[in-house]
């Protein structure tokens, strides 16, 4: 058996043009992750929902029948996909290797008893008259954005700060919505460069002075998205699992030199407003010649 490469399991840098779609099809069997990072998940999330449930999670009336529909196919897959780390317990879900139990039967929202299972973030959309639309969410580790901010609003209301979504995407996104089976979820990837390792990023925050520099490493953030209609209620059901890998790893990593080549190349192509929506203006000239440094150029 050949040892795990650290860190960076997923590796899309450099295969799609960033700020485009992206979308490709998704083996149902790897619908959600489970790592050996859940327990520090599942402890964020609960402390983020002790501390604030209203930052963490947002319903509309005439939801829960959806949201008791994510759970229970969530349940299933968990039992079924990770035998190992998941058992059924009367009304609750054990996480056995973490001693954490989940009530089934919690009088808690559905979807927010679901995002306590993963390490995951999940979001309801709902099509209305004015299109899909964020009708629930249990979010807990958002990257730049908040609940307030866009809970409720429709998808050209949720990507309004993306470069070219007006002009290039905005139709795409609503066809690849409209025309989702329920058999044929879909995953795309997104990324960027931080300053920490942090879970929940609810707002852009400033970079510390001389980031990145002497001991001020660059973290690299992958947002793993999938979208999946559900069967019953035709809802669609959109997934955000966080990875936080630093970038000094792929000094050691076996494919570090060809991956930093193509974040290199990645980054290079980025126009003002895309480093700006990203907040790299200032620090990218920085993580360039890190980068080179990594790829032996």
């Amino acid at each position: 058996m050949t040892a795990k490469p650290p860190g960076f399991v997923h590796t899309p840098y450099g295969s799609l043009k960033p700020f485009t779609i992206g979308m490709g099809l998704l083996d149902l069997q790897d619908w959600i992750e489970a790592d050996e990072h859940l327990s520090r998940y599942l402890t964020e999330k609960e402390r983020l929902i002790i501390e604030d449930k209203d930052q963490v999670f947002r319903e509309e009336p005439g939801t829960r029948e959806a949201q008791a529909e994510v759970l229970t196919l969530l349940a299933g897959h968990l039992l079924a996909r990770f035998p190992d780390i998941y058992r059924r317990d009367g009304p609750a879900m054990e996480i056995v290797p973490h001693r954490r139990k989940i009530g089934l039967d919690s009088l808690d929202a559905p979807l927010l008893t679901a995002a306590r299972l993963v390490q995951e973030d999940l979001v309801l959309m709902r099509r209305g008259e004015d299109g899909w639309r964020f009708a629930a969410g249990a979010v807990a580790f958002p990257s730049s954005w908040s609940l307030d901010d866009k809970f409720g609003k429709t998808l050209d209301g949720l990507h309004i700060p993306v470069p070219g979504y007006d002009d290039f995407l905005a139709g795409r996104v609503a066809r690849i919505f409209d025309n989702l089976k329920a058999d044929q979820p879909v995953q795309r990837f997104g990324w960027s460069f931080h300053a920490d390792d942090d879970l929940a990023h609810p707002a852009p925050r400033p970079r510390p002075e001389g980031w990145p520099g002497e001991g001020l490493g660059v973290f690299v953030r992958l947002e793993r998205q999938t979208l999946r209609r559900l069967p019953v209620s035709g809802d669609i059901l959109f997934t955000i699992r966080i990875h936080i890998d630093p970038l000094a790893v792929l000094k050691e990593h076996p494919e570090g030199a060809r991956l930093a080549a193509a974040m290199l190349g990645d980054l290079e192509g980025l126009n003002e407003p895309q480093l700006r929506y990203r907040s790299l203006l200032d620090s990218r000239d920085a993580i360039v010649a890190e980068l080179r440094a990594i790829a032996g150029r």
